[in-house]
């Protein structure tokens, strides 16, 4: 009975195990393959790249002309123009007293006059002398002979000729003394053309075209060069956005680069192209300074307005891939590029960030495909289930 006993247990405990291992096999054959993780890739294509500069800054004139005064010590009569009027070059922008003036000039004329009658005087005197000059040189040549012939003596001969002498000696002072009339003339001649400058300069006037941008003049001061001038004038009413970039900025920029300005307040923007770019970098700020002269200021811009500006420093075609896809490494830039769903590593050369994109230059091929995010948890040899990213 035991032998028969213990066979029917084993049999009962093996009949339900077959139906168990089948199932599990069963199971295992229907189970799918472990799915891939997907992942957002996005494709190396040309795009339109701009390289933006922002720089900042205050509104300036590109050059102020100071306008003083020519004739000092007179008294300020009127003011013809106020803060803010354009002026042309020439124009008169305040008239100074000329009553001292005018006396000078009458006082000048009156000399002149003088000095004229003067000359007249001294040349009525040269033709005196010069006439009593030939006179005795003839008395000499006639009493020369009377000697020669013995009729005349030594003494009158003598005579004669020291009397040639002395008028010689007469013209020589008459030529003189016209010659200092003619310089006394000249000199008041002079001096009535300086009154004539002076009075002529009583009225300041622009010399440039312009807006004025200050007036420190007033009705009843002492013009004087010295101090404050009277007028700043913004030479063709020309402004410019004098802007502070970093130095590694500084080195993209170039004169004739064009830019966009924005203002506080300002609905649009203006257009503007860059004038200079100063050679020198301040050393505490780091910061260098560009200037960018402003196209058509019209009545948008004041000079001390802050001003936002963004420079085009380059535009050009070029491979691009997002931002978010460039990785760092200890080689340099990198992103996972994925071929036939397999990941690897590319060592890549960047050049223009524009937005959210970023200029390849060299790494990439177009039609290439990458990792959208390089943070994302993919490393190089892994298998994934690429998909595209969504574009714009």
């Amino acid at each position: 009975m035991r032998p028969t006993l213990i066979a029917a247990a084993l049999l009962a405990f093996a009949v339900p195990a077959l139906p168990a291992r089948a199932q599990e096999a069963a199971a295992a054959e229907s189970a799918p393959a472990a799915a891939l993780p997907a992942i957002t890739v996005s494709d190396v294509t040309p795009r339109r790249l701009t390289d933006r500069i922002i720089a900042s800054g205050l509104i300036a004139a590109v050059e102020e002309v100071q306008v003083a005064p020519l004739v000092e010590g007179q008294p300020l009569d009127r003011l013809l123009v106020e803060v803010g009027d354009m002026v042309a070059e020439g124009q008169v922008l305040a008239v100074l007293s000329k009553t001292t003036l005018e006396l000078q000039k009458t006082e000048a004329v009156a000399s002149l006059a003088a000095a004229k009658s003067t000359i007249a005087q001294a040349e009525a005197q040269r033709v005196e002398a010069e006439a009593a000059a030939a006179e005795a040189a003839r008395v000499v040549d006639r009493t020369t002979k009377l000697r020669e012939s013995g009729t005349a003596p030594q003494a009158t001969w003598d005579t004669a000729n020291a009397n040639a002498i002395a008028a010689n000696a007469r013209v020589s002072v008459a030529t003189q003394g016209l010659e200092s009339a003619r310089a006394q003339l000249a000199l008041a001649q002079a001096r009535l053309e300086n009154v004539d400058l002076m009075l002529s300069r009583t009225e300041v006037k622009a010399p440039v075209a312009g807006r004025i941008v200050a007036r420190n003049a007033r009705i009843g001061a002492i013009a004087t060069a010295a101090g404050q001038p009277m007028f700043v004038i913004t030479r063709d009413a020309a402004l410019e956005l004098r802007a502070d970039v970093s130095e590694t900025d500084l080195l993209r920029l170039a004169p004739g680069q064009t830019a966009q300005l924005r203002a506080v307040g300002m609905t649009g923007t203006l257009s503007g192209t860059v004038r200079l770019v100063e050679p020198s970098i301040d050393p505490v700020t780091r910061l260098g300074r560009v200037r960018i002269s402003v196209d058509d200021t019209g009545e948008a811009l004041r000079t001390g307005m802050f001003v936002e500006a963004e420079i085009i420093a380059a535009e050009h075609d070029a491979l691009a891939i997002p931002v978010t896809a460039i990785g760092a490494s200890p080689e340099g830039s990198t992103v996972m590029r994925v071929a036939g769903g397999l990941v690897e590593r590319v060592v890549v050369k960047t050049g223009i960030r524009d937005g959210g994109l970023v200029e390849i230059t060299d790494g990439l091929a177009a039609g290439d495909t990458v990792v959208t995010k390089a943070g994302a948890f993919v490393r190089a040899g892994d298998r994934i289930n690429p998909v595209p990213a969504m574009t714009n």
